[in-house]
């Protein structure tokens, strides 16, 4: 991988981060399903609990399968190092650990999953943080959020459910103008379809659960480190850039550079908070991300295609999809993810909330579950589900009123998803 030529996404996709097997020579990665590891002798385990040399310790803060699925989402993503844990809200609790202090604020996008919305409204009022929301569609209303406490902004590079493409460059640059990392949860478009990095993002989070596994049968989140934020400028850090009584003063920004908030992520918070990810999941997630290049294509294929027959359809109200031209979102998707534009959207019928829940009920082959990403195609009614915590308003602002239907479409040929969706509607 070190060759001048950087390898395309699909071959990045099966080599990255894993090699045969040291010990044994075994070409895909082994399930290390240990809790602990053999130090060679004194020395070796002293400067591994003083960071002084990377390796392998206890299992809640580092494995060898979690780290070959790190390394592959990193190369993925274009960031300078990744962690892996146990889902994607861990990610999230784990990535504000590092940045937050109590009584402290970050800015998030309303446009959101519902969980997160939740998490960051509720759960994380118990540790002192604070959220500000703003418009996903407005990005000066990020800039006229930002107060003094502000330490973060928050966006969905594609909305959970709407669909909704982030102008994520706009909003960037007020991040950078305020001097506050920009977080983007890119779980939707996965690095297949947009690279945050690449837009100014400074960290980008995943829950691995979803298209990176991409067969819904493992848990996992990430953090990726974009290694291109100055953590030490105005000295609003200190979790990074002070001396740390728990290795001895020692200062993580002046010592890891780039991947100082990997590190921080894994030296203080899978330590101390524990959510590791399972090295068996780990595994599964590994091996689900050979194929992410495979099943995007035909995911964002198979999207279109429904959505074109939705759009045409007497019985839908409206159709959102940045897929369609007729999206106020097509322009964006178009500058942002042209290689497609996912496999989630939403849907209203004319019907209203009986007419979701009578569709809902009676599909055979979609599946209903609270779930996306699967190679199986998906269906729910958010505003009973997923989004059933928030108010009318905010499932409104979020994308997800009473009427309102999510599809996850998956690899199955569109003809059959098309066929079960017109029987289930009448």
């Amino acid at each position: 991988m070190s060759d001048a030529k950087q390898p395309g996404f699909d071959t990045l996709a099966i080599h990255a981060g894993t090699q045969p097997d040291p010990a044994t020579g075994a070409r895909v990665t082994p399930i290390y399903q240990t809790t602990a590891y053999v130090f060679r002798d004194s020395e070796h385990a002293a400067n591994l609990f003083a960071l002084k040399e990377f390796g392998n310790i206890y299992t809640r803060i580092m494995n060898p399968t979690q780290e070959a699925l790190e390394g592959k989402v990193a190369a993925l993503e274009g960031g300078s190092a990744a962690l892996a844990v146990a889902s994607g809200h861990a990610a999230q609790l784990l990535t504000m650990h590092c940045l937050m202090q109590p009584g402290e604020e970050f800015i998030a996008a309303r446009q959101l999953y519902g969980g997160s919305i939740n998490q960051f409204n509720h759960s994380f009022k118990s540790f002192g943080w604070n959220v500000a929301w703003a418009d996903a569609d407005d990005p000066g209303s990020f800039r006229k959020a930002l107060t003094e406490k502000t330490k973060a902004i928050y966006i969905e590079s594609v909305a959970n459910p709407s669909g909704q493409i982030t102008d994520i460059e706009a909003i960037a640059a007020v991040a950078k103008e305020a001097g506050v990392p920009l977080i983007v949860d890119n779980t939707m478009a996965t690095p297949y379809l947009i690279r945050p990095i690449e837009h100014g993002a400074n960290i980008v989070l995943h829950s691995l659960t979803k298209f990176m596994g991409g067969h819904g049968n493992s848990m996992g989140g990430a953090i990726v480190d974009g290694g291109n934020f100055d953590w030490a400028a105005g000295g609003r850090y200190p979790l990074l850039t002070e001396p740390n009584a728990s290795y001895n003063g020692l200062k993580l920004y002046e010592t890891f550079g780039p991947i100082t908030l990997a590190i921080a992520a894994r030296v203080l918070g899978l330590r101390d908070l524990g959510p590791a990810i399972a090295p068996q999941n780990a595994f599964n997630i590994l091996t689900g991300m050979e194929t992410l290049g495979l099943r995007m294509r035909r995911h964002c294929d198979n999207a279109l295609t429904v959505a074109e027959w939705l759009e045409s359809d007497e019985r839908v109200a409206w159709v959102r999809y940045s897929g369609l031209k007729s999206s106020p979102w097509h322009d964006l998707q178009q500058k942002y993810c042209p290689k497609g534009a996912g496999s989630v959207f939403t849907f209203g019928l004319k019907g209203g909330y009986d007419a979701g829940v009578h569709l809902v009920n009676n599909v055979k082959l979609f599946s209903h579950l609270a779930n996306i990403g699967d190679t199986r195609s998906l269906i729910i009614h958010p505003a009973s589900t997923t989004h059933s915590q928030l108010s009318e308003e905010q499932l409104v602002a979020a994308g997800a009123g009473p009427e309102v239907i999510r599809l996850s479409i998956g690899i199955e040929d569109a003809g059959d998803l098309i066929a079960d969706l017109d029987q289930a509607m009448t």
